[in-house]
């Protein structure tokens, strides 16, 4: 029996969300990687460490979950298991998201899913969770999220080799992840007290993802009728490079 963590002090959980409306410039991140969208518009993706980054990651979560009506803590500086990505067009920060290992603070998933977590866990899972997700409403771009979404993936899957991947989601959001990403239903919908809203329990097998990865990544120009973000992610020889600059962090 795998040993029960003790529930994480509360983050606020991933929601696909969007907003438009930041425009303050901000200094240059240093780059995982540098891409262009399926309209050509250069982005990049970043580790979130200098504290300029993470106030305006901050603010754009901030932003988005006051748009439905939820409130979100600030950014705090990630602990060892933990990583913020943000994407970058022209400076300004369009995404952002957080992953994070299981470890002895617990999960965010496992405030409000304590016995399925701890199923999991009993049962020889690896576990990791996505957390804090927004998005600019003005993103229209499915590579810019694909590819926030695969190096996310690439930190958890790769970096650290877990097995599955929790995330708790807005219901109305079910079946995006389901969709774009493979995830299935793990619970019910639940009030998350934090944000005082309905929440579901989404679980990713990583196994799943690494298939679809070695399937579909780097495809996009191939005109493949995939309904997913997976043909957005990186290339096999692209995605060698960004593990290698994870590995530091």
């Amino acid at each position: 029996m795998v040993p029960a963590a003790p529930p994480a002090r509360r983050e606020h959980p991933a929601r696909h969300e969007y907003h438009s409306g930041q425009t303050h410039p901000e200094p240059k991140p240093q780059e995982l990687i540098k891409a262009a969208d399926e309209f050509d518009k250069e982005f990049k993706i970043a580790v979130v460490k200098q504290s300029a980054q993470r106030s305006r990651a901050s603010a754009l979560i901030e932003r988005r979950y006051a748009w439905r009506g939820y409130s979100a803590p600030s950014l705090e500086p990630c602990a060892h298991g933990k990583i913020t990505l943000s994407a970058y067009i022209e400076e300004t920060t369009v995404a952002t998201i957080t992953a994070g290992l299981d470890s002895g603070d617990g999960l965010y998933v496992s405030g409000v899913y304590p016995e399925e977590v701890r199923r999991l866990r009993a049962s020889g899972r690896k576990l990791c969770e996505f957390t804090k997700l927004a998005v600019d409403e003005s993103v229209r771009s499915q590579a810019v999220l694909g590819a926030i979404f695969h190096v996310a993936c690439m930190y958890v899957l790769e970096v650290h080799r877990c097995t599955d991947a929790l995330i708790e989601v807005n219901p109305r959001h079910v079946r995006f992840y389901e969709r774009m990403l493979g995830f299935r239903q793990a619970a019910e919908e639940r009030l998350d007290p934090e944000v005082n809203a309905p929440a579901v329990l989404l679980r990713l097998g990583l196994r799943h993802c690494a298939r679809e990865i070695a399937r579909l990544a780097g495809r996009r120009q191939q005109g493949r009728p995939e309904r997913s973000f997976y043909p957005h992610f990186f290339a096999p020889e692209k995605a060698a490079e960004i593990v290698g600059r994870l590995r530091v962090h």
